[in-house]
């Protein structure tokens, strides 16, 4: 891995492991409680070195994880968060070269996860802020070529799907129900949409549309994310954990 270079992001992490995201600028400053540590002392250096700021605070220097920097990166709009992103990532199958119908862009973090898994992504998204942040964070943590596989547009999802013989549809919608019958004509046989929806009263009506457009094995998730205390002998789950977000629908096209 190369040394840290003007232009990259960095996530700095003091000792208390709050974390900070940097974009390294030559001559730039990283400022905080604890005084500021100047972007040239992380130019150059290695991931994981240690840099010191001006009142003496000892800062980790490392490339943020795909995790990190969703958790971190200017966002418009509520991201899927990365306990459900990995679930998506499976339940919808996503592999390299596959073709994927995309709406709900928000800020981006289920695009580039699915771009960094190797799709192709065509994206409907009705807010052009949204679209524009979503494509500025992708190129942050991709790099320009990830642009390459990702074809926006400021569409409505609910009145259509250009296109034919797509893999798959990911969808984070307040009505995905109304995509439903688009994605049925889209998708190619075996295909599979997976819809990410807040509320139970929304998975009733997903399914319901589901069922009725030619769709078969529909499964509907929920991820609980629970992080345990572990100091020395003492070990016991921790007093908060990331429950409900959202719920998980799947299901495949059928061929007849």
């Amino acid at each position: 891995m190369p040394a840290f270079a003007s232009g990259d992001t960095v996530l700095l992490i003091d000792k208390k492991k709050r974390r900070y995201l940097v974009e390294l600028v030559e001559a730039g400053e990283f400022h905080s409680h604890a005084g500021f540590v100047p972007h040239d002392e992380i130019i150059g250096s290695p991931d994981g070195c240690e840099v010191k700021s001006t009142r003496g605070s000892n800062f980790l220097a490392v490339r943020p994880t795909l995790s990190d920097f969703v958790l971190k990166m200017p966002r418009g709009a509520q991201v899927i968060y990365p306990k459900d992103l990995g679930p998506i990532l499976l339940l919808a199958d996503i592999y390299p070269g596959a073709k994927v119908f995309e709406s709900g862009l928000g800020s981006g973090a289920l695009s580039m996860t699915m771009l960094r898994a190797g799709a192709e992504i065509t994206g409907y998204e009705l807010r052009e802020d949204f679209a524009t942040k979503a494509q500025a964070n992708v190129r942050k943590m991709l790099g320009a070529e990830a642009l390459e596989r990702y074809d926006v547009h400021l569409r409505d999802a609910y009145e259509g799907i250009d296109g034919t013989d797509f893999d798959r549809v990911v969808l984070d919608l307040p009505e995905p129900w109304n995509v439903v019958p688009h994605a049925a004509k889209a998708l190619r046989p075996g295909g599979i949409l997976v819809a990410y929806t807040p509320s139970v009263t929304q998975v009733s009506q997903v399914r319901a549309s589901l069922e009725r457009n030619g769709f078969m094995m529909a499964e509907t998730v929920e991820i609980l994310q629970r992080s345990w205390y572990v100091e020395g002998q003492a070990v016991r789950p921790d007093h908060r954990m990331v429950a409900h977000t959202a719920f998980l629908t799947h299901a495949r096209l059928s061929g007849s």
